[in-house]
C-alpha cells in the first residue's frame, strides 16, 4: 500500500504526499476475507481502522444473538482509535469482513500525535465528538438502570404480596372460624350445658393450647386415630376436626376427659367450640406473622433507599448489607443460593448509606449471576485500619479470567448480555467507594472463589 491508494479517498483530502507517507509509515495494511474478525466490541480501541476497499459489517451483542448495526462499504469509512483521545475508549461494536478487502490500521497513539501536528483544531473536535458518544452511552446506561429499578420493584412487590395474601386468606378463615365458634356456643346453650360443664370444657381447651406440638413423625398416626374415634362417636366433619386436634397433640386421655365433661347430645357442639377456638388461635398467629413480615420489608426498603435520612450520616455497614439482601431476596431464591454471614465487630462510620447500598446491590447481583443462581454467597465485615470497615463479598462461581478482572472497573465494560445486570457497572461502584468515601475496591478471583473487597474509611476525606 502506498500514497496512491489513499489519494482518491475523500477522508484524506487536504493531506499532502508527505503527510500520507507519514500516516502509512505509522500504520500497516490489513487484508481481510469474509467472516474474519478485525476488532471486537468492548476491547480497548488501540487502533484506528480505515477502509481502503471491500465491505465490513459492524456487529453488537444482544441478549440472544449478534445484531448488525452498521456497514463500512465506502472507502474512507473509519472506526476505533478512541484511545487517541480518551484512555478508557473501547470499540462500540465488532468488525468482521463481509467481502474481501483491505484496511489501514494506525495505532491510536500515532494517530493522536499526527492529528495534533497536522490540525490541532480537528483533534479537539474529534475529542469532543467522542465525549458526546460517551454521554449518549451513559444516558443509555441510565435507562437500563431505570429498567432494573423496575425489576427490583417487581421483585419487592412479589415479596410483599406473599405475606399480604397469607394475611388475607387467614382473615377470611378467621371469620369462618368465629362464625362456627358462636354457632357452637348457641348449640351448647340450647342443649342446657351448665356453667360447671363449660368451665371444664374451657379447661380442656386451655390444656390443648398449652401442650407442645407433637413430633413430626407422630402427627399422621395421631390424626388417623382421632378420626376413627370421632367417626365411631358419630361426629360430623371428623376429617376437618382430626387434623386440628392432632396438631394440638390431643391424645386418648384428652378424649376421655372430653367424654366426661359433655354428653353425647352436646359432644358435636363441644368439639366444634374447641376446634374453632384452636383454629382462631392459629389464624391470629398467622396474621401477626404475615403483617410482621410486611412491616420488616417496608422497614428494609426505607433503610435501603435512605430517603428519610440525611445524606452524610453515621451508619452501620452490616445493617445496609442486610437491607440489601432483603430487597434482593427474590434473586437469592430464584435458584439455590446459600448466604453465609460473618459480621465481625465493626465501628459505625460516616458515609452515604443510599449510595453504599447501591454498591452492595451491584456486587451481590453480580455474584448471583456468576454462580448461575446456585452456590454460596459469603459476606463478612471486620474492623479496618484507622477506625474504618472492610467488607468482603465472595461467591463460588467459576471466577474471572485475569484479563477480565483487570478490566472489571472500566467504564462501559461488561461481560453480560443486554438486559442483564443491575445497570450499575463496577466502574460506578468504584467511583462511589473511592471518590465519595475515600476507600478502595479490589478483586481477587480464582475458580470457585471470587472476592470483592471494599475498604471504607471512618469518614470520607475533606
Amino acid at each position: 500500500m502506498d500514497a496512491t491508494d489513499l489519494q482518491p479517498i475523500e477522508l484524506f483530502d487536504g493531506l499532502g504526499d508527505e503527510q500520507l507517507k507519514e500516516l502509512l509509515a505509522a500504520g500497516r495494511e490489513v487484508p481481510f476475507g469474509p467472516g474474519e474478525l478485525l476488532f471486537a466490541e468492548g476491547d480497548h480501541a488501540d487502533s484506528w481502522w480505515v477502509l481502503i476497499d471491500g465491505v465490513v459489517e459492524l456487529v453488537r451483542r444482544t441478549e440472544r444473538d449478534d445484531m448488525v448495526v452498521g456497514r463500512m462499504d465506502v472507502p474512507g469509512r473509519w472506526a476505533g482509535g478512541y484511545r487517541a483521545w480518551v484512555e478508557t475508549g473501547v470499540y462500540l461494536a465488532s468488525a468482521r469482513g463481509l467481502e474481501p478487502g483491505r484496511m489501514l490500521e494506525v495505532p491510536a497513539t500515532a494517530l493522536r500525535d499526527l492529528a495534533a501536528t497536522w490540525f490541532p483544531f480537528g483533534s479537539h473536535l474529534i475529542k469532543g465528538i467522542y465525549g458526546m458518544a460517551l454521554y449518549v452511552e451513559s444516558t443509555a446506561r441510565q435507562r437500563d438502570a431505570l429498567a432494573t429499578l423496575g425489576k427490583l420493584a417487581a421483585g419487592l412487590a412479589h415479596e410483599i404480596n406473599n405475606p399480604a395474601a397469607a394475611a388475607t386468606r387467614a382473615t377470611a378463615a378467621l371469620g369462618a372460624a368465629d362464625d362456627k365458634l358462636f354457632a357452637s356456643l348457641h348449640e351448647l346453650a340450647a342443649h342446657g350445658i351448665t356453667a360447671e360443664q363449660f368451665t371444664a370444657l374451657d379447661g380442656l381447651r386451655r390444656d390443648l393450647a398449652a401442650r407442645p406440638a407433637p413430633a413430626y413423625g407422630d402427627v399422621a398416626d395421631l390424626e388417623e386415630a382421632l378420626a376413627e374415634r370421632l367417626e365411631a362417636q358419630g361426629v360430623d366433619r371428623s376429617w376437618v376436626m382430626a387434623p386440628v386436634l392432632a396438631a394440638a397433640n390431643a391424645d386418648e386421655q384428652w378424649c376421655q376427659g372430653l367424654a366426661q365433661v359433655v354428653d353425647e347430645r352436646s359432644l358435636q357442639a363441644g368439639l366444634d367450640w374447641v376446634v374453632s377456638s384452636l383454629q382462631g388461635t392459629v389464624l391470629r398467629a398467622e396474621i401477626t406473622e404475615s403483617t410482621r413480615r410486611i412491616s420488616e420489608l417496608v422497614a428494609a426498603v426505607r433503610s435501603y433507599s435512605q430517603l428519610d435520612r440525611a445524606a452524610l450520616q453515621q451508619l452501620d455497614v452490616a445493617e445496609g448489607i442486610e437491607s440489601t439482601l432483603l430487597v434482593l431476596g427474590h434473586r437469592l431464591r430464584e435458584g439455590s443460593v446459600t448466604v453465609v454471614r460473618d459480621y465481625g465487630a465493626t465501628p459505625r462510620i460516616e458515609g452515604y448509606a443510599g449510595e453504599l447500598n447501591q454498591v452492595w446491590t451491584n456486587i451481590i447481583d453480580n455474584a448471583v449471576d456468576a454462580m448461575a443462581g446456585e452456590g454460596t454467597l459469603r459476606i463478612s465485615t471486620r474492623a479496618g485500619d484507622d477506625g474504618g470497615v472492610v467488607v468482603e463479598i465472595a461467591d463460588t462461581g467459576p471466577g474471572l479470567p485475569p484479563d477480565v478482572a483487570a478490566r472489571a472497573f472500566e467504564a462501559f465494560y461488561t461481560t453480560k448480555a443486554v438486559g442483564q445486570g443491575t445497570g450499575l457497572g463496577l466502574d460506578i461502584a468504584q467511583r462511589i467507594v473511592r471518590e465519595r468515601h475515600g476507600g478502595t475496591i479490589e478483586i481477587e478471583s480464582v475458580p470457585g472463589d471470587t472476592v470483592l473487597r471494599v475498604r471504607l474509611l471512618a469518614a470520607p476525606p475533606g
